[in-house]
């Protein structure tokens, strides 16, 4: 029980200190199972593990508690591949799935055939674990390094979509290992397997998704019980393929999630939304769980010359060639290029499908004579995956950041605008600001908001700004700012506080609530829009009265500040726009230089425009 609670504490431990660290959430669940596992036999009695996921489970059920974990992942990785978004994309990004898959397969397998002696069938095998990045690995770093909007864009569409896609490639290949006998090679029996493995896989995705597509747009369950039975089915289309053919689970259960993805579903987001949740308890705990599993041995196997040459050959050969031959023709310069083929660290869904690779094929070989070097082999996969894992994550991590920099391929500070909340404020002020050519998008969580929005032709994101989810989909490469602008002032300040981490603090920004505007005795807090005047209320009620944007050049903050002085009952200042299409609001803060022929933009507050409108002109004159 203890041993059951350490690994889901532990690994939940891990998410939280990635999160904190910024770094992504594979590298502490593995390095705390190392911890806790293998490592710590140097510092226990008897040598043995603090914990050790080989004594919590064992045998057949621990085969079909990592088997089921998996299926879940790979489902949870189908839902994101979307066929409009492969074909729509650039065709950098098709060629970087396409070319960089054979690359890495073809290129891995002669690596591994050659320096590590595997076979040929163990070597392909494990050059299609390394294929897989995912975006929970190279997200982080995107975060981290904010390279350019063309760098940014291909290598995170890279991730989302090679997850699937290298999972079934992998998946795909191992069913042809392990189709024929183990005294067999590549033989017309383990072909006809192989056959049947994939027809049991796609025929049992394919009816299930049929059930599930019913199920799911004709209402014929609770929406309450939507989440629950979605899991059930998915778990029992694992099951029941593997029954009809052993190994077929995985296969049908990424098909399953690949064909919903890809068909009109309401909700399909919340679904998602709640798979990625289960994922997360299961990755957490799974993690921890495979890492403590791993033996001293196994690590001192493979840190060796031949295993770090292979390493290197994967790294700084395989992934520049699958770059470069990607990328003829393309937009990008050389120094787009090199970093690009610098950027490549392995995943999640390498380390899950390697896990369940390596546990059931030293189960199938254990008893088999005159195959201990297959055997061997198939022990190497796990450790040798681990290690390409953590060595990429962690190569990369550190010096990504730096090469940008000396690349020179770092993003300029970017001028568009993230607005949280879509209500009547924040697509006033969208619209407004697509007219002077910056790029704005709208998030929110409600449907009415949401539609409203789109009819008015504004960019949206359906969903929570603090989610994961909204870094994958959102090019953040193309916005500095966030204005926070619901109704809620809660959500306004907690938001604030989460993505000032992303954005920086001085560049995010709320809407003041009555009480931060009602209460003169303390000093307003920096970041209030609208120079802290007017709350969510106030500012609806004097655009919808006063829609009208008005503007003063300035040319100096001096001048600006004395402008709001003297005119700051009258009117309602926005922002100032400067160098075309640069914009800053007035947001309870000192604007410390302003370049000569800056824009104020404000709207003004009484009722009667043309008397105040000739009121603050008066002014001006004098």
């Amino acid at each position: 029980m203890i041993e059951i609670a350490g690994l889901l504490v532990l690994g939940i431990l891990a998410q939280w200190l990635a999160w904190r660290i910024r770094v992504p959430a594979i590298l502490p669940l593995i390095l705390i199972g190392l911890l806790v596992g293998p490592i710590s036999t140097f510092f226990t009695p008897h040598n043995e593990k603090f914990i050790d996921g080989d004594k919590i489970f064992q045998g057949d059920f621990l085969f079909d508690v990592i088997s089921i974990s998996v299926g879940l992942i790979l489902f949870e990785g189908g839902l994101t591949l979307k066929l409009s978004e492969v074909r729509t994309l650039g065709k950098t990004v098709r060629n970087l799935i396409l070319v960089g898959t054979v690359v890495t397969l073809f290129g891995g397998a002669l690596a591994a055939n050659l320096l590590m002696g595997m076979t040929l069938r163990f070597a392909l095998l494990f050059a299609s674990l390394i294929i897989v990045t995912g975006p929970t690995v190279i997200g982080p770093i995107l975060r981290n390094v904010k390279p350019n909007f063309r760098i940014n864009t291909i290598l995170k569409w890279e991730g989302i979509l090679i997850d699937p896609i290298g999972a079934l490639i992998a998946i795909l290949i191992y069913e042809f290992v392990v189709s024929g006998k183990p005294n067999k090679q590549f033989t017309m029996f383990a072909l006809n397997g192989f056959v049947l493995t994939v027809l049991a896989g796609v025929a049992v995705g394919v009816f299930f998704a049929f059930i599930l597509y019913n199920l799911l747009t004709k209402n014929w369950i609770p929406k309450y019980l939507r989440n629950v039975i979605v899991l059930a089915i998915v778990i029992l289309t694992f099951s029941i393929s593997d029954m009809i053919h052993a190994e077929s689970g995985l296969l049908a259960v990424t098909l399953l999630g690949m064909i919903l993805a890809n068909l009109k579903i309401d909700d399909l987001k919340e679904l998602l939304s709640f798979k990625e949740d289960v994922v997360l308890i299961l990755i957490s705990f799974l993690f921890v769980m495979l890492s403590s599993r791993i033996k001293v041995s196994d690590i001192t196997t493979v840190l060796n010359g031949s295993s770090f040459l292979l390493f290197a050959i994967v790294v700084f050969v395989l992934r520049p060639i699958a770059v470069f031959l990607s990328t003829i023709n393309s937009e990008l310069n050389l120094k787009e290029k090199i970093f690009i083929s610098a950027i490549c660290p392995r995943g999640i869904v390498s380390a899950a499908v390697a896990s369940i690779f390596t546990i059931r094929l030293t189960s199938l070989l254990e008893n088999e004579s005159g195959h201990m070097m297959e055997y061997f082999h198939a022990q190497l996969l796990l450790p040798l995956t681990f290690m390409i894992i953590v060595g990429t994550v962690v190569l990369q991590g550190i010096l990504a950041k730096p090469l940008a920099a000396y690349l020179g391929v770092l993003r300029q500070e970017p001028n568009g605008v993230i607005f949280l909340g879509a209500s009547e404020p924040a697509r006033f002020m969208a619209k407004f600001l697509k007219t002077l050519k910056i790029p704005v998008k709208l998030a929110d969580t409600s449907k009415s908001n949401i539609q409203e929005a789109r009819l008015q032709g504004l960019p949206v994101f359906e969903g929570s700004l603090a989610s994961d989810d909204a870094f994958e989909e959102i090019d953040l490469s193309q916005y500095g700012q966030l204005h926070a602008m619901t109704s809620n002032t809660e959500i306004n300040t907690m938001s604030c506080k989460i993505l000032s981490q992303e954005f920086g603090a001085e560049r995010v920004f709320r809407l003041a609530s009555n009480k931060e505007i009602m209460n003169s005795k303390t000093e307003k807090p920096k970041g209030l829009l609208f120079n802290g005047v007017a709350d969510y209320i106030n500012i609806t009620q004097y655009l919808r009265k006063n829609p009208a944007i008005h503007q003063f050049e300035v040319n100096s903050s001096e001048e600006l500040n004395v402008f709001l002085k003297d005119l700051g009952n009258s009117i309602i200042p926005m922002f100032v726009l400067f160098e075309k299409n640069k914009i800053l609001p007035i947001a309870r803060q000192s604007i410390s230089s302003l370049p000569e022929s800056t824009i104020l933009f404000y709207i003004i507050k009484g009722e009667d425009q043309e008397t105040e409108t000739s009121n603050i002109k008066e002014h001006i004159q004098n």
